[in-house]
């Protein structure tokens, strides 16, 4: 391996701060290469910039504040939604907001970190290093603490030639390619490794461009009526509001009814619990063996003992009088409930550990379907998309975004969902309160959708899916098998030229 010296710089407090001033910076442009802004050519200059500034020196540093750039202004949207909802004061709003941003940012700082130290501080192999060391810090961001992969690297595949590989590899293993790419041109740019660095942008783009084709599910069509009631959030449990929402659903999914094989409804469509409340629950019924078509919606069920509750799907089958019902597994952290590494919140706040996740498969099948259901949250995770998949026909996600309002949220959720599509080759239903309401191909294109914040119903056909995607048979031991080996050879190199 070619040696290359670290040049000389004057690390005076004025330097320091200019470069970590960049680094935020290049952090910060990392949220408009995602949705809704789409801008996915800024993330390579974005990475290349923080990467230059990372062979200077001080990589713990210089990754952490690229980090907070990144994920403490890309998650300003949780600061209105704690001071609506929580209700939080806008200070401790704004706090909570750059804590949930700190603890993010410490990833980046580890993978710049492991990077030189695993080089030695040689350039040329910090360079090799960072594609694949990448690839284990977003795997490590959806896994550690249960996990929070929001606007992972491998999401700026969607919409390009390269989406194939998420099929492969999955949306982890698809983090080489933007990285790899960054890489490249900063190597380029620094003149460390221009050969190799030209070698991997070219077999990059050719990896792009000649990506293996997205699956095609090729079972039998069906007619598919999304649900979106557009109810606001601040009227949706109030009980004065409850005759309205019921209304509105009913009276949308009679109309739809006349189109569509099967309704879905979003997350929490029916704000009680039908156990508690036995006269809804008997109109309710009644209601949909009118319809004569399988209705999904979203509800609430006690846990067994009754002293909590689950969040999840119903199945409504014409000519039955029973409901089938699948829980959330996935729950969110401090909002439905408390990690029992700090039990002590238990008594800080009340009442906030009241949900439960389920031990169902997440599998409904009425008359012969198969729907794996991703409620909410769970669609950031590959492995439940994937679990479900395994028998499932085709995906639904149930969601309720109106928490976030008109905020970059609900798209980054639904950019989410459309790469659980691409891994398991499979169509995925999105019915969303408020929106964004999509049919989603298991290519990743969003085939028919509506405006977010109206009411009304997306109708379109999706079909069964019986094919299995590699990632799907596999799920992220590919990564272990494949870049594993590449790592070891990079980190002990016999000889290695650049």
């Amino acid at each position: 391996m070619q040696q290359f010296d670290n040049p000389p710089v004057a690390d005076t407090r004025f330097f320091l701060t200019l470069r970590l001033t960049l680094a935020f910076a290049c952090g910060a442009a990392m949220p408009f290469a995602y949705a809704p802004y789409d801008l996915k050519w800024l993330a390579i200059p974005a990475l290349s910039g923080w990467i230059l500034l990372l062979l200077v020196g001080r990589p713990w540093i210089t990754g952490f504040v690229f980090g907070l750039g990144w994920f403490g202004l890309g998650a300003w949207w949780l600061a209105p939604t704690l001071h609506t909802f929580g209700p939080l004061p806008w200070v401790w709003a704004v706090l909570a907001v750059a804590c949930v941003g700190a603890a993010l940012a410490v990833f980046p700082g580890l993978l710049a970190w492991s990077a030189h130290r695993l080089a030695s501080g040689d350039r040329g192999r910090i360079l090799l290093l960072l594609p694949l060391l990448a690839v284990g810090e977003e795997w490590l961001r959806g896994h550690l603490f249960t996990g929070l992969p929001w606007t992972p690297l491998g999401s700026l595949l969607l919409d390009t030639p390269a989406i194939g590989w998420a099929a492969v590899f999955g949306v982890y293993g698809a983090t080489l390619i933007p990285v790899g790419l960054a890489v490249a041109v900063a190597a380029l740019l620094a003149g460390v490794g221009s050969r190799v660095a030209v070698t991997a942008l070219v077999v990059l783009l050719l990896a792009g461009f000649f990506a293996p084709q997205a699956h095609q599910a090729e079972g039998p069509a069906h007619r598919v009526a999304l649900v979106q009631a557009n109810i606001p959030q601040l009227m949706k449990w109030d009980v004065d509001f409850l005759n309205d929402t019921m209304a509105r659903y009913a009276r949308l999914s009679a109309e739809a009814a006349q189109r569509a094989d099967i309704i879905i409804w979003p997350e929490a469509a029916v704000p009680l619990f039908l156990e508690q409340a036995p006269e809804w629950k008997q109109w309710l019924l009644q209601q949909m063996q009118g319809w004569d078509k399988p209705v999904l919606f979203g509800g609430l069920k006690l846990a067994g003992d009754e002293s909590g509750a689950h969040n999840g799907l119903f199945l409504f089958t014409p000519g039955s009088t029973q409901l089938q019902f699948v829980g959330k597994r996935h729950l969110v952290p401090f909002g439905e409930y408390v990690p029992d590494w700090i039990p002590f919140l238990h008594k800080i706040v009340p009442g906030i550990a009241d949900f439960r996740p389920t031990a169902d498969n997440g599998v409904l099948q009425p008359d012969g379907g198969r729907y794996g259901s991703l409620v909410c949250y769970e669609a950031i995770f590959p492995e439940q998309a994937r679990q479900r998949a395994q028998t499932a026909a085709v995906l639904v996600n149930v969601t309720n975004d109106a928490w976030y309002g008109q905020t970059p949220a609900s798209w980054q959720h639904m950019q989410a969902a459309r790469m659980r599509a691409v891994e398991t080759g499979r169509w995925l239903l999105r019915a969303a309160n408020t929106g964004v309401s999509a049919i989603i191909a298991p290519d990743g294109r969003v085939v028919s959708s509506m405006p977010w914040f109206e009411e009304g119903v997306v109708y379109g056909e999706y079909r069964d899916a019986t094919g299995q995607t590699l990632y799907l048979q596999r799920g992220d031991s590919l990564l272990l098998y494949l870049f594993i080996p590449l790592l070891i050879i990079v980190v002990y190199p016999r000889r290695l030229a650049l």
